[in-house]
């Protein structure tokens, strides 16, 4: 089995595996380093499943760049083809057609040597944790460099590494049955982090924690993504872990690629229905008393209702827009994903001549009359 060395280009520690890369000459060295490791690549993949009942396509030509160093989301609903795309990445599925290239290597190519090496580049975490109960902290978090060969004092100074960064130093000796949730999920995130891979695969890690822990998680990853510099590809179903911790997204509807781009554009202007639906828990609707107040056609003395929603383009100036026409606020959910202003905002127009409405377009946003207000509600 293959030893291992130090390398300090990402983080305090780094393995790497002693082979055809570490004992190659200079130029070949230089121009791997030069490399941007962990840029994940598909070209055409398509899966299908066959069984006696019949063809299942899970995925459809996908044709896809996942940058090195991101954290990269991949959503869709269930059956979208999220698992069957994220686990192509590591050969734990192979496409039927098409192919994967993990920094420029088509991985379908790779030798059982290479595969096994391949793997040891790639971190997965699971949605069920996957701990082994009769091994502590320690022991399920050392388990890959135990499978490697690697000698157990240099096991001991990485754990201690990755326990650290985790934050569960203090659990090194606890059995997985007396973790809590998050604590489980770090002690997976810190296994898939022990042997230093370059990409880092994430399967619905979330979806099994609460709110409050679910966001300690993904405050963890970007922490880490940060630190070192690893890619990250994460697969879920929910779009308030994609506002929070992505950079890049690709929605995913019945095997294919509904619409791909930065989170803020996707989040502020989305063209697919299958986005629009996945976003729709995330978006305000009418309040109860206004919409039972709201009428169709303008009465005597009533106000104008404007939903007016940003995408990104351009912020939100209050001033500028109760200077535009006299305004008033009814609600508003506007937040800032990657320094754009995304959301909208409900506000009642008072009578200030047929050119309000054009003022207040002047100002940026994308304004919708919904219906009309009496003046004193």
């Amino acid at each position: 089995m293959a030893g291992l060395a130090f390398d300090t280009i990402r983080g305090p520690v780094r393995w790497v595996a002693r082979g055809a890369a570490a004992t190659a000459g200079p130029a070949a060295r230089i121009a791997t380093e030069k490399r941007a490791a962990g840029t994940v690549s598909f070209e055409g993949v398509s899966k299908t499943y066959r069984s006696a009942s019949g063809a299942v396509q899970a995925l459809d030509r996908i044709d896809l760049e996942v940058p090195a160093g991101t954290i990269f989301g991949i959503i869709g609903r269930s059956g979208a083809g999220k698992s069957s795309l994220l686990r192509t990445v590591n050969r734990l599925e192979d496409p039927t057609s098409g192919r994967v290239l993990v920094d420029g290597e088509p991985i379908a190519e790779l030798d059982m040597a290479g595969l096994v090496a391949l793997r040891r580049r790639i971190g997965m975490i699971f949605q069920h944790f996957n701990l082994l109960s009769a091994k502590t902290v320690r022991q399920n978090v050392a388990l890959p460099l135990v499978v490697a060969g690697v000698p157990r004092a240099e096991i001991g100074t990485r754990v201690d590494e990755v326990l650290r960064l985790v934050g569960l130093e203090d659990k090194a000796e606890t059995y997985p049955s007396r973790l809590s949730g998050g604590q489980k999920q770090r002690v997976g995130i810190a296994r898939a982090l022990v042997s230093n891979p370059e990409i880092l695969l994430c399967d619905e890690a979330t979806s099994a924690l609460d709110p409050e822990t679910t966001l300690a998680i993904l405050r963890l990853l970007r922490d880490i993504n940060r630190r070192l510099g690893i890619t990250i590809i994460l697969i879920t179903h929910e779009m308030s872990v994609i506002r929070e911790v992505c950079s890049n997204v690709v929605v995913l509807e019945q095997g294919r690629i509904a619409e791909t781009g930065p989170v803020w554009r996707v989040f502020g202007s989305p063209e697919h229905p299958a986005t629009r639906a996945l976003l729709e828990p995330l978006i305000r609707g009418l309040p109860a008393d206004l919409s039972a107040r709201l009428q169709p056609h303008p009465a005597p003395g009533a106000t104008a209702v404007l939903r007016i929603t940003f995408s990104g383009q351009s912020t939100p100036d209050l001033a500028s827009l109760a200077a535009a026409a006299p305004v008033r606020l009814l609600q508003a959910g506007i937040e800032q994903i990657q320094g754009h202003a995304v959301g909208r905002m409900l506000v009642a127009v008072g009578d200030a001549g047929p050119d309000a409405e054009a003022r207040l377009r002047a100002l940026g946003g994308e304004i919708e009359r919904i219906g009309y207000v009496a003046a004193d509600d």
